[in-house]
């Protein structure tokens, strides 16, 4: 059994238009969203013993922001190809991880997010799944349960959701 997190980034700053999307830093609320969602990981108890994110500033910066209320494992491993990724790279790059890790957070961005968490999740009695389907919002965050033993095993409609944080439920 494996657990594949995949973490959508915070909400990003369109403050200076001139930037490239690549750069664009997270706005106020963005940092805010990562560290209550850092600090809900820890609050589950979470634990990756593999990391592997795209490597814009808006996920740099979310990875920094989750990292204040969450201690994160590293090196983390950024793959630039995660930036512009299709559902079906993203399967390709979770084959990639090391057999050895039991628990994997990949942080990336949507769409390509949520439908890797709808690609790969079973319909659920909680609903979980169906509320992903309705939204998966800046720095959401879907944890998997996947039948496989290693990575390269990982099939569409395999896993069970089990872990859904929204950073609006978190806030006061």
């Amino acid at each position: 059994m494996k657990r594949l997190t995949i973490l959508r980034h915070a909400k990003s700053s369109w403050k200076d238009r001139e930037l490239e999307d690549f750069e664009r830093p997270l706005n106020a609320r963005g940092r805010k969203a990562a560290r209550l969602v850092g600090l809900e990981m820890t609050r589950r108890g979470m634990r990756f013993d593999s990391v592997l994110a795209s490597p814009a500033v808006r996920i740099r910066e979310t990875i920094d922001g989750v990292s204040e209320g969450h201690e994160l494992p590293g090196p983390i491993r950024f793959e630039p190809r995660i930036y512009e990724a299709r559902v079906s790279e993203l399967l390709e790059l979770v084959g990639t991880l090391p057999d050895e890790a039991r628990s994997a957070l990949l942080v990336c961005h949507n769409t390509s997010a949520e439908r890797l968490v709808l690609k790969l999740a079973k319909d659920d009695e909680r609903g979980l799944r169906k509320r992903v389907e309705d939204k998966f919002p800046t720095a959401a965050l879907a944890a998997i349960e996947l039948p496989i033993d290693r990575w390269s095993e990982v099939q569409p409609d395999s896993g069970a959701l089990v872990e859904l944080i929204y950073p609006a439920d978190l806030e006061d």
